[in-house]
C-alpha cells in the first residue's frame, strides 16, 4: 500500500451561502431533524421528484470529482459541487445537517466516512471519496464514489474498483419479499474473497423527505435486520471496505471517521427505489 503519512485536520474556509429562493430542509438551523414518521413505501410523485435530486447529486459530484488532481484542496471540490447544486435550485443536504459545516464529504485515504472539506491538499496517490446528497422539491437524493488522485498503488485500486463492485451486487440482490439483510450478505462475502474488513457501524438508510428516515442497511450479514423489502421502498446502498479492521476512531471534530488501523477504506453509493422486478437507481447523472 502507498506509504503516504496520516491525515491531520486542515483549517475550514468560511460557511457558504445558499440563495434565499433555494428551500431548506427542516434540519436547518435546528441541532437535530425532526425524526421522520411516513412511510417507507413512497407513490410515484415522490419518486420522481427523488429522481430529479438523485441525478442533480449525481451531476455535482460528477462536476466536484473533475477537479480531483494533486494540489487540490477538499475545500475546492466542496466549492464546485456546492455551486452546482446551487445554481441547480438545489439546497446541499449536508449543510447544516446535525451542525456538518460543509456541502458535501471528501474522505481520503483512511476516512471511512464523514470527512469534512479543509485545506487539505490532495497528494498523488490518494483515494478520496465524495458523497454528495441534494435536497429539492422536498425531497433528497444521496450518492457517493471512490476516486483516484493521480498515480495510485495496486491495492488502493483493487479495493476501490472491488468496493464498486461489491454495490452493483448488493444491487442486483434487492427484490420485493426478500429481507434487507440480503443486502449485508451478498456485499459481506463478495468482500471476504479479498480479505477485506466490512464497516458495521455506518450503514445504508431509509430516504425520501427525509435524509435519514430510520430505516437501516446493514452492509455486512445481519441476522437483526429482517425488515421486507417492499415495492415502492426508498434507501440508500453504500457499502464501505477496509484493507483491514473494521474497527474506527472519530476525530475530535465529532465527524471525521477512520480506520482503527489506519488503513485503506473505500465506499460506493446510490439512492434506489425498489420496483416489481428489482431496483431502480435514482442517483445517475
Amino acid at each position: 500500500m502507498s506509504g503516504q503519512s496520516l491525515l491531520v485536520p486542515g483549517e475550514l474556509s468560511p460557511h457558504r451561502s445558499v440563495p434565499g429562493s433555494i428551500r431548506r430542509p427542516e434540519y436547518v438551523g435546528n441541532p437535530a431533524p425532526t425524526p421522520y414518521t411516513g412511510p417507507e413505501v413512497q407513490d410515484s410523485d415522490t419518486v420522481e421528484r427523488m429522481r430529479i435530486a438523485g441525478r442533480i447529486a449525481a451531476q455535482a459530484m460528477e462536476e466536484a470529482a473533475k477537479h480531483i488532481a494533486p494540489g487540490v484542496t477538499t475545500d475546492e471540490l466542496d466549492r464546485v459541487a456546492h455551486e452546482f447544486m446551487c445554481d441547480h435550485g438545489a439546497y446541499p443536504s449536508t449543510l447544516g445537517y446535525r451542525g456538518f459545516p460543509k456541502s458535501l464529504c471528501a474522505s481520503i485515504n483512511e476516512v471511512i466516512c464523514h470527512g469534512i472539506p479543509d485545506s487539505t491538499v490532495l497528494r498523488d496517490g490518494d483515494i478520496v471519496n465524495l458523497d454528495v446528497t441534494a435536497y429539492i422539491n422536498g425531497v433528497h437524493g444521496d450518492n457517493n464514489a471512490t476516486y483516484l488522485c493521480g498515480d495510485v498503488d495496486e491495492e488502493s485500486r483493487l479495493l476501490v474498483e472491488r468496493t464498486r463492485e461489491s454495490l452493483n451486487r448488493a444491487i442486483k440482490a434487492v427484490k420485493p419479499g426478500r429481507q434487507i439483510n440480503i443486502i449485508g450478505r451478498v456485499i459481506e462475502s463478495y468482500a471476504k474473497r479479498f480479505g477485506y474488513g466490512v464497516v458495521r457501524d455506518f450503514t445504508g438508510h431509509g430516504i425520501n423527505s427525509s435524509f435519514h428516515s430510520g430505516l437501516i442497511v446493514p452492509h455486512y450479514d445481519s441476522p437483526h435486520h429482517t425488515t421486507e423489502i417492499k415495492t415502492g421502498m426508498t434507501f440508500t446502498i453504500e457499502p464501505m471496505l477496509t484493507l483491514g479492521t473494521h474497527d474506527y476512531d472519530m476525530w475530535d471534530d465529532g465527524w471525521t471517521v477512520v480506520t482503527k488501523d489506519r488503513k485503506r477504506t473505500a465506499q460506493f453509493e446510490h439512492t434506489l427505489v425498489v420496483t416489481e422486478t428489482g431496483a431502480e437507481i435514482l442517483t445517475l447523472p
